[in-house]
């Protein structure tokens, strides 16, 4: 930790030993992660690391002024205090800001090094890491460092207008989204024209989706019917890095020529800078839910469980961790710890009926009468000296370690012993204090047991709730359904690693989308009171519309689709034969801000120099329809219309979608109702 001003020594040099032992015990838990640099700032120097996404340097823009001021507000109002801000790097750089009490320093270390381990192991952030020749880890400090230092040439250039540069970061920025993010960055510099690589059908199929969510979200009819109507309307497979194929191919409008006219070397450098940045930051944005969530998970088991946070610490904790993750909303520290205990709790029930499966006399048929779900309670507790490890039953802890018991750590408890003995000063480097760090005494199978979720009171239910179809299938290909003679037999074969192991599995694959697909169930919506809804156009109000998992579940899957953003592609360069850019919305149920598309249409024509043009369908309603709907009490169908926006550098006009290119991004079966907060934001 380095800081040059005496209270950030002070604060860390406090901090060095809960710093070094978080980083230990999130290891001894089974993570991974990136090591890290903790860094002591003050609220200033944090308003304005949040500013830059976290880092400190970053090219000159408006944007940073206008973030800094944003986030001073809500700090000053009470609106939100910023604890941490922690970057995807190797190492990774976190901020604690030095006006958090110890409790909150303690909290936000074990958060961080949780994120760390979600950088350093799940597959989207490797999309943008392995972008190197020898495939090394990210150094996205350096890299926004040089495109910072590079811009600010630019714009200190006497042969550039300033107000240029800017201008092309406005527009650039306004689209920032609008890239490739399924495939790393070298991939998507590669031929656009090949079909291998640009085949929608294909990278859907390498996504491991679910066909719950391919006919939810991007529905396979659509995918064929958007083939065909791409053939009949002329179009070849549209490009979804839309900023690749503007650097590549666009050009600046002159107003003295009155004609588009090649760009600057230094304009297309700045264009693919910024879209080396997009990329980066991409996967941040597609694993929200799953980043923050897997965070306040192992944040809370180190604080709570393994008592990290004193006794002096733990209710300023506990209610600092209430408020993040009571806070309204669509809240992703809420909804990703949910959906990580979920994932836990059915892992480990699965595990559980597995066994109990086998037990002679119990079947799927008969589970629920043949089974006594208060005893299989007591018969998963962890066994008391496990449970209880602590300086108070070292000699027990000898006693496994000596059988060579997995659970527990023997150099540890050794260590432990000597320095219970004065045979090791507290001070030494070697010594454990087994009363403060009893977490030392165990390895992670011990702590697996210690910590099993459906041994904690507020899961006793969850075994008693699993349901036949599940217990159907468990038993389906179970061969040797009669192994255990009894129930305490078959319970002590149980894997107390499972759930976390899955966990694991699961941080290294998915992204939000497919986290949610593969694990938004019924149960989970019943049991943490999930619900949908919608804007009435007959009440002009927002209403409770389903509490229906699949209904849930299709709400947020379009919420996190595209980053939450409306999918634009480029359909054809030279549209009409007059060198037009055609842009389609590719249009899943969900309606485009027209008012907010046409002024992105001017931001692109910055871009390509020449008319822009922007295919979308949206639902018109008439007057006396919606009359008639609000007497009644029921919603207005509406009527879908195809439009095309084109803006040519001076007026906006709007002409009718032929129905060859409306079929070209037109969805079916998808939900209507959808009101996303914020498009094109």
């Amino acid at each position: 930790m380095k800081d040059e001003r005496l209270d950030a020594r002070r604060i860390a040099a406090e901090l060095d030993e809960p710093v070094t032992e978080a980083a230990a015990l999130a290891r001894k838990l089974g993570l991974e992660p990136y090591p890290v640099n903790y860094w002591i700032v003050d609220h200033d120097e944090m308003n304005e690391l949040i500013a830059y996404s976290g880092f400190q340097d970053r090219y000159p823009h408006w944007r940073w002024g206008m973030a800094y001021d944003r986030q001073q507000k809500k700090d000053q109002f009470g609106m939100g205090k910023a604890f941490e801000i922690v970057n995807n790097d190797n190492p990774s750089h976190a901020f604690l800001q030095e006006s958090n009490t110890m409790a909150d320093q303690k909290a936000v270390i074990t958060h961080v090094e949780a994120h760390a381990d979600f950088f350093a192991n799940n597959s989207w952030f490797g999309l943008y890491s392995d972008r190197g020749t020898d495939g090394s880890d990210p150094d996205a400090a350096a890299m926004l460092e040089r495109h910072g230092e590079a811009i600010e040439q630019y714009m200190d250039d006497p042969e550039i207008d300033r107000t240029e540069v800017e201008r092309l970061i406005d527009a650039v920025l306004c689209i920032e989204d609008t890239i490739d993010q399924h495939r790393p960055l070298a991939a998507a510099d590669t031929d656009p024209d090949d079909p291998d690589l640009d085949d929608i059908s294909d990278r859907l199929d390498q996504l491991g989706l679910s066909d719950d969510v391919r006919q939810q979200v991007f529905d396979d009819e659509w995918l064929e019917d958007r083939a065909e109507a791409d053939d009949a309307a002329g179009i070849d497979d549209p490009r979804l890095d839309v900023i690749a194929f503007l650097r590549d191919h666009g050009k600046r409008f002159d107003p003295d020529a009155g004609k588009a006219v090649d760009r600057e070397e230094w304009e297309t450098d700045v264009i693919e800078r910024l879209r080396e940045e997009s990329y980066y930051f991409a996967a941040q944005k597609m694993t929200k839910i799953m980043n923050e969530g897997w965070a306040a998970y192992w944040e809370s088991l180190m604080m709570g469980d393994e008592r990290f946070a004193g006794t002096d610490e733990f209710i300023t904790y506990a209610d600092h961790q209430a408020r993040v993750l009571g806070s309204p909303g669509l809240n992703p520290y809420k909804l990703g710890k949910e959906l990580w205990d979920h994932l836990e709790n059915t892992t480990n029930r699965k595990e559980v009926a597995d066994k109990l499966l086998r037990v002679e006399g119990v079947t799927w048929r008969n589970f629920s009468e043949a089974v006594d779900f208060e005893d299989v309670a007591q018969l998963l507790a962890p066994a008391p000296v496990i449970a209880g490890a602590d300086a108070s039953r070292l000699d027990e802890l000898a006693e496994l370690a000596d059988a060579g018991d997995p659970r527990v750590d023997a150099e540890a408890i050794e260590r432990a012993i000597a320095t219970r003995d004065g045979h090791l000063d507290p001070d030494d480097p070697e010594a454990v204090d087994a009363d403060r760090y009893p977490w030392k005494l165990l390895t992670y199978e011990g702590l697996a047991e210690r910590h099993f979720s459906l041994a904690k009171r507020q899961n006793r239910g969850f075994l008693k709730r699993i349901d036949r179809a599940e217990l159907e299938q468990l038993a389906r290909y179970m061969f040797d359904d009669e192994k255990y003679a009894s129930v305490e037999a078959a319970l002590a074969d149980v894997d107390y690693t499972a759930g976390w192991d899955r966990m694991r599995e699961v941080r290294e694959s998915h992204n939000d989308v497919t986290f949610v697909d593969a694990f938004l169930t019924g149960e989970f919506v019943r049991q943490n009171n999930y619900f949908t809804y919608e804007y009435s156009h007959a009440g002009s109000e927002y209403r409770v519309a389903s509490t229906a998992a699949a209904d849930v579940k299709r709400k947020l899957l379009l919420q996190f689709t595209n980053f939450g953003k409306p999918s634009i592609a480029v359909y054809d360069g030279n549209f009409d034969n007059r060198g037009e850019l055609l842009l389609g919305h590719r249009y899943n149920g969900v309606a485009l801000d027209i008012a907010e598309a046409t002024k992105v249409l001017e931001r692109v024509f910055d871009l390509w120099g020449r008319p822009v043009n922007l295919m979308t369908i949206r639902t018109e309603y008439d007057d006396h329809e919606l009359e008639v709907a609000r007497r009644r009490g029921r919603e207005p169908e509406g009527t879908e219309v195809g439009v095309r926006l084109r803006y040519d550098g001076e007026s906006h006009e709007e002409f009718d979608l032929e129905p060859a290119l409306q079929d070209a991004i037109e969805a079916s079966e998808v939900d209507y109702d959808t009101k996303p907060d914020d498009w094109l934001a």
